[in-house]
């Protein structure tokens, strides 16, 4: 997938989920094409943006710049990009290891669709945080992942519809561990078990 076809994917499924889902269903791809020519560039967006701005720009604070430590903010990019695509291979595992309890069909290269491409959202707001301030706006494009995740299930892997809003739940409950984990190890790993007590 080439960066036109990236960015033309992105506009289709923040604009049109419901067109871009049946089309992203009915698309031949492996889990490696999904990673490799797609996630790998976006959820190096949230990483290197929070590099840039929390290392560079810094937050302002009662009149005072504060910035990461350049040597920890290298790490935390690092392992914040690991971590990104890790939790998502992780939540499409989830995904298609609770299907057949809810009524869908084991399906891999299904369940990794629904949970990269909802991810889309979430890593292309993670821009903001080049500006420290506006950071906080970024949870808008994970509220709408959650959406886009809710119609990748249903629409990718089309449980029986009295079962999909569970189905959505209990794969969320268990990806907001994952996340929570990620970001324990994230903290832990940059900035030793002071931050990584914040997370806590």
């Amino acid at each position: 997938m080439d960066f036109n076809a990236i960015i033309k994917r992105v506009i289709a499924i923040i604009t049109k989920p419901t067109e871009e889902w049946e089309v992203i269903k009915n698309e031949s791809m492996t889990v490696g094409d999904m990673f490799l020519k797609y996630a790998i560039f976006l959820a190096a967006i949230p990483a290197i943006a929070g590099f840039i701005g929390f290392a560079l720009i810094g937050v302002s604070i009662m009149g005072f710049t504060v910035r990461y430590p350049m040597a920890n903010a290298l790490i935390w990019t690092i392992v914040t990009y690991v971590m990104y695509l890790v939790g998502t291979f992780v939540l499409g595992l989830i995904i298609d290891a609770l299907a057949t309890t809810f009524g869908a069909q084991k399906d891999t290269v299904g369940s990794m669709k629904a949970a990269v491409f909802a991810s889309t959202p979430g890593w292309i707001a993670g821009i903001l945080f080049i500006i420290p301030a506006l950071s906080i706006l970024a949870i808008i494009g994970s509220l709408y992942g959650l959406y886009l995740l809710y119609l990748g299930i249903k629409i990718v892997k089309n449980p029986p519809q009295d079962k999909l809003v569970a189905y959505f739940i209990v794969s969320l409950i268990i990806a907001a561990v994952v996340m929570w984990l990620s970001q324990f190890i994230t903290r832990t790993v940059a900035f030793g078990h002071y931050a990584a007590g914040t997370v806590m």
